[in-house]
């Protein structure tokens, strides 16, 4: 048997590449899928991680208390402590910086990276003790900063921004444009940098002047001799600084600060992926059980014939798993090193333009291996040995008899009764979800549980369903005369073989119907959103809220050709009980000319210092109207008073949650005295590229600001959900591919169980012409009937989840995408009249005295 075994595998080669294929398949959307997410996870995290490994101490400032004098703000951390510092028995070396943020403008004039300011890195260039080089930033080519107009920046940077040497380059650090001429390009090993970061150098004074005060720095990191202690190396630093002005923490401690923030900071990036790699785990067993269910059910005469001459059913069961496990095995190796590949081309493939995803070495963690294995072999051996006991429990004379078996009646009624209950439980948990008000984690995994619920019910039920929807498409068909009919009966022939055809097909776009829908009715909620409440044709932001746009620009602004009206927002935090929200300080006597404001009660007429206006929202949160008083505070004023209600507006994300005095707000803002908005009325609502690169210019071109009209705030809006519906779509492609594969497995098999009938087509006057056509024809029809299916599950379960949207967005409603729906229906029956080209041919090479002759 083990002989048999090994020449099964071998003697049919096309047989034998075909079910690798498919496994093979199978194996590396898994696998590329798991590896492209640890490996996307690990590059975030390295992204926004400073690496400790050689940092014994650092020592920081502290913050001074409210009220503190003016030079209480100036740090202690001066080059007088550094050399304390490295007197301190233990320390090895002394590296103190002055270390912050710094957002490059390319050499185009636009923002490079600016979406990463925490990746954007900037300090001083501070030569070590031979007074020449800084060991963290080896230079590769030119000179170090030596004046506050030179710069250096690491060569990752300058081929992103396509800089050379001599270039004058454009940055903001948190206030007005600067200017640098590039003079050296250094190499970094911070991970922050080389996985999609940037880094500019400045001299030191220019950098502490920038990022901590003229002569001092804003941290100073201790490596330590070999064999000594942190923790104790801490306690004898800790001894020599001012402890309200400074506090010195081991590597150690910084390193498990950080892991916590950058888990905060990369936890989506990490579970989005796992979702898909759960769903390609689903298509890539399923097509690996279909095919093999497909096989065994195809070699059930040579089955038979083994028992026959003496063969036990354990010895036939136990010789298909070894050749499951042999082509588990190969196909394995084959996949995993395949999803290798598609997890390293992915990050280039999903990266835009204006949002590159991090880079990194490739991560290949235990996940992964064990998905593989549990794909390649486990379910492999699994889908082999369910059919291969079905068919040695048959009679070996009965099998012999007729190739195709009819199905168990009592199965098929199991069967049935299992889909029912299914299709009624997956039906009735996402029924349930209707009325739920937000899109809370626990209303999110039912929502997947009933999705995966009723996907399994809809395979359960496929083949009930196959006779009547076939039935109905095959009025298509049989439109191509005997051809057609021919190939809906061929169909109809084995329900659950067109099933478990269809069922891959029917998955791919279920999905992608229902992402279209949600994508599409989301993003149009958005696009309302965005331009909910605008009235301005531009708005000036900042791209953090931490920074601010210089006052002085407004009028520039203002100035500015073509431009009518331009107003300042201020925004900042709303303190109210224990609830943080948005405020926005405007100027009432110019904000109606740039906000759309429906007052329910009140109006803004009243409003300034300790009078504010508030949204519906909170007015209902509050039981607040006009008139009514709120205790809160405003961002950095620590003191909560009471504010009188000037008036309530419906919710407006432009006016936010309520809306305050410019001074006052500007004066508790996180940088006080900033601005973080201009709106801009333009004459006649003119919007152009002139107009929008006058708006640039009048704010020096700054790359820390964004300049955007209507459209592109919707489209901003929308781009988060943009770029996750590409994500989906990129991965469930490979999804298609594997649908079309096993169409093409199916129809393989089936022209070669249907040799003798196709041989008798051809002697009774049939051409190869008509064979090719009722080949495809078949091959269509079982496409048509899986995207049938996929089509019904996907907007099921695209509406009973809209609701989850629906009660977070206000304006969420159902749209249908009608041209991206057409489009997945045309792609379905590409892939099954693709998919039918090599059987098509192969059926029609058949010489029909060869064909009539085989038994």
């Amino acid at each position: 048997m083990l002989r048999t075994a090994l020449r099964n595998v071998l003697a049919h080669k096309a047989r034998l590449a075909m079910t690798v294929l498919a496994v093979c398949l199978g194996v590396s959307f898994v696998s590329g899928t798991l590896v492209f997410a640890d490996s996307s996870a690990v590059a975030y995290r390295a992204a926004a991680s400073k690496n400790f490994a050689d940092i014994a101490v650092t020592v920081t400032p502290k913050d001074p208390p409210p009220g503190a004098a003016a030079d209480q703000h100036t740090t202690v951390l001066d080059d007088a402590l550094a050399r304390k510092l490295a007197d301190v028995p233990g320390v090895a070396a002394v590296h103190p910086s002055a270390d912050g943020s710094a957002t490059l403008n390319a050499a185009d004039g636009t923002p490079l990276r600016a979406g990463k300011t925490w990746a954007n890195l900037a300090g001083a260039y501070i030569p070590g003790k031979d007074g020449k080089d800084d060991s963290r930033y080896p230079l590769v080519k030119g000179h170090a900063p030596r004046n506050s107009d030179e710069l250096a920046v690491d060569s990752g940077t300058a081929a992103a921004g396509r800089f050379s040497i001599g270039d004058t380059v454009t940055l903001a650090t948190d206030g007005p444009v600067m200017t640098k001429r590039l003079v050296g390009l250094v190499s970094t090993e911070d991970t922050r940098v080389t996985a999609g970061g940037t880094l500019a150098l400045f001299d030191k004074a220019t950098a502490q002047k920038l990022f901590a005060t003229p002569g001092h720095y804003s941290s100073i990191d201790l490596s330590a001799t070999p064999g000594t202690n942190a923790v104790e190396l801490a306690n004898l630093v800790t001894a020599l600084l001012p402890a309200d002005r400074a506090e010195a923490t081991s590597g150690t401690a910084r390193a498990t600060q950080q892991a916590t923030y950058v888990d905060t900071l990369t936890r989506g990036y990490e579970k989005l992926p796992l979702v898909f790699a759960g769903v390609s785990l689903f298509i890539g067993s399923f097509l690996v059980v279909n095919t093999f269910t497909m096989l065994v059910t195809r070699r059930t005469r040579e089955i038979a014939l083994l028992r026959a001459i003496g063969a036990a059913r354990r010895q036939v069961v136990r010789s298909v798993l070894l050749e499951a496990l042999l082509i588990g095995l190969a196909a394995s190796a084959a996949g995993f090193l395949l999803g290798l590949g598609i997890a390293s081309v992915l990050p280039d493939v999903l990266s835009t333009d204006g949002d590159t995803l991090p880079h990194g070495p490739l991560v290949i963690g235990p996940r992964p291996v064990v998905a593989a294995l549990g794909v390649g072999v486990g379910v492999t051996v699994l889908a082999a040995w369910l059919p291969s006991r079905r068919a040695a429990k048959v009679a070996p004379i009965e099998a012999l008899r007729s190739a195709e078996q009819p199905p168990s009646t009592t199965r098929s009624r199991v069967r049935a009764v299992v889909g029912l209950v299914l299709l009624v439980l997956g039906a009735g948990l996402l029924i349930s979800l209707s009325g739920a008000k937000d899109a809370s984690e626990k209303n999110l995994r039912d929502a997947m549980l009933g999705c995966a619920v009723l996907v399994v019910a809809m395979i359960m039920l496929a083949p009930l369903l196959a006779a009547p929807v076939i039935r109905l498409t095959g009025r298509l068909t049989g439109r191509f005369g005997i051809t057609g009919h021919l190939a809906r009966e061929n169909a109809l022939r084995d329900p659950r073989r067109t099933a478990a055809t269809a069922a891959t097909l029917m998955i791919s776009t279920a999905l992608v119907a229902g992402l279209a829908v949600i994508g599409n009715s989301t993003g149009q909620a958005l696009d309302r959103q965005a331009a909910a409440g605008l009235d301005a044709d531009y708005v000036i932001s900042t791209r953090t809220p931490t920074t601010g746009i210089d006052p002085a620009a407004v009028q520039r602004v203002a100035d500015t050709p073509g431009v009518r009206t331009a107003t300042a927002v201020t925004d900042s935090t709303l303190f109210i009980g224990g609830g943080v929200r948005s405020i926005s300080g405007v100027d009432p006597a110019t904000v109606n000319a740039v906000m759309k404001l429906d007052f329910a009660s009140g109006s803004l007429k009243d409003l300034g210092p300790g009078r504010i206006a508030v949204s519906s929202t909170i007015a209902k949160e509050h039981g607040l109207s006009a008139g009514g008083r709120l205790n809160a505070h405003i961002g950095r004023n620590q003191e909560f008073k009471k504010y009188t209600v000037v008036g309530v507006y419906k919710d407006n994300p432009t006016a936010q949650d309520a809306l305050g005095a410019r001074s006052e707000v500007q004066q508790h803002s996180s940088k006080p005295g900033s601005l973080q908005r201009i709106l801009v009325r333009t004459d006649d609502g003119a919007v152009s590229k002139i107009t929008a690169d006058r708006l640039r210019s009048a704010v020096g071109n700054s790359p820390l600001l964004k300049v955007q009209d209507r459209a592109e705030l919707v489209h901003e809006a929308a781009g988060t959900m943009s770029n996750l519906l590409t994500l989906m779509y990129g991965l469930l492609a490979i999804g298609a591919v594997i649908s079309s594969l096993g169409v093409v497995n199916t129809l393989a098999m089936s022209v070669a169980e249907r040799t003798r009938e196709i041989g008798v087509l051809r002697a009774i006057g049939m051409d190869r012409a008509g064979i090719r056509r009722m080949i495809r024809l078949e091959s269509v029809t079982v496409a048509a009937f899986g995207t049938l299916l996929g089509l019904a599950g996907g907007l099921f379960g695209a509406w009973t989840v809209g609701a989850l949207a629906n009660g977070a967005m206000a304006d969420y409603s159902l749209v249908l995408p009608w041209g991206t729906l057409l489009l997945v229906c045309l792609v379905s029956l590409a892939i099954g009249t693709l998919a039918a080209a090599v059987p098509a041919r192969r059926a029609a090479a058949l010489s029909p005295l060869e064909a009539v002759a085989q038994s």
